[in-house]
């Protein structure tokens, strides 16, 4: 396999475009930015393309927000999520709710969005289901700037985490 700084701008953009959720356009920033010959692990193209996506404009950074799915939400319930977000939210359990527990994502995500108009963003894998609703809980009650910065940073991590499985 062909290490980062010696793909091909569409080639790079094929292979890391969907590291950040339906945001092929921080691949493409990173890219243009420049991808050094030493940027061979997950940490350092991670680097590099947290750079990216944080120089982009707020526009960018809110749709690269609401292009996450809710957790345990109707896109999984359907089998349309990405494979990644599938991979990640079954790690959690999130596949094998029971009915009272996808009640209780459902009501959350819902007052998530009616508070803060964005999609509750959460890294969960390798987190329990107990973990996810205690986090879901405690951010209910942040404040809209606080929430846009904690989505980014769980962004951040979910970007990690895939770059983890796909580089050394």
């Amino acid at each position: 396999m062909s290490r980062p700084a010696e793909l091909d701008r569409d080639s790079f953009v094929a292979r890391f475009g969907g590291v950040f959720e339906h945001s092929p356009w921080i691949a493409e920033a990173a890219y243009d930015a420049g991808i050094p010959a030493d940027a061979e692990t997950a940490e350092a193209l991670h680097a590099l393309l947290v750079a990216a996506m944080r120089a982009g404009s707020e526009d960018q950074k809110r749709a690269l927000i609401a292009a996450h799915p809710d957790l345990a939400g109707r896109l999984a319930r359907a089998g349309r999520l990405t494979a990644d977000s599938a991979r990640e939210q079954a790690s959690a359990g999130l596949d094998l709710l029971s009915d009272a527990e996808r009640e209780a994502f459902t009501a959350l995500n819902e007052a998530y969005k009616d508070r803060f108009r964005m999609p509750f963003i959460m890294a969960v894998k390798g987190r329990s289901k107990d973990e996810i609703l205690d986090a879901f809980h405690a951010r209910l009650n942040n404040d809209a700037e606080a929430e846009f910065a904690t989505a980014l940073e769980q962004i951040e991590r979910i970007a990690l985490l895939r770059l983890k499985d796909m580089l050394p």
